[in-house]
């Protein structure tokens, strides 16, 4: 019979779908309210910000994006419309293509950080004190390597991005 997790380790996943879901719907609104800007366009200006030349493969944007990964293609489309990024074909790969953040896209993204940094307090930060904080980011990297490392067992399964650095050394990256 496959091992099953106990009530308290049903109840804290639970707990942390909760918790996740009821913060990324509170930082959605108050991107949306303040800077006309969804969480799910943040996390693509952030990677592209983050990212060498500010400018991604649209496989690697895939794997690196937290939270939405399907209908990643439309999303960026709709970036590029808005005149946030843009595409450039890649020309090692004629199939290839690339998104790039465009200085509009830049300064989106500086206008909303404050506004996303200040949710992620006032929604996270400020209920946890540095113990558990530090608990937490040490309990959730070893989930994260581990399911990680699972995902990496299965045939046809693109290579996983390394680990992100933890949240509280990311001030200017602003993580969504």
């Amino acid at each position: 019979m496959p091992a099953r997790p106990d009530p308290a380790q049903l109840a804290a996943w639970r707990r942390l779908l909760e918790a996740h879901a009821t913060v990324t719907e509170l930082l959605e609104r108050e991107l949306v309210a303040e800077r006309g800007l969804p969480l799910s366009r943040y996390d693509v200006l952030l990677n592209l910000a983050e990212a060498p030349g500010g400018r991604l493969r649209m496989q690697e944007l895939s794997a690196s994006v937290l939270l939405s990964k399907s209908g990643l293609s439309r999303l960026v489309d709709r970036m590029v419309e808005a005149g946030l990024v843009r595409r450039e074909r890649c020309e090692d790969d004629r199939r290839g293509w690339f998104a790039v953040l465009t200085d509009q896209g830049r300064s989106a993204l500086r206008r909303a950080a404050p506004i996303h940094l200040r949710g992620i307090h006032e929604h996270f930060a400020r209920h946890l004190d540095p113990e558990e904080v530090q608990v937490m980011a040490t309990a959730l990297s070893r989930v994260v390597a581990a399911a990680r490392a699972s995902a990496g067992d299965q045939p046809g399964e693109p290579d996983q991005p390394e680990e992100p650095e933890p949240l509280a050394s990311a001030g200017s990256a602003a993580s969504p």
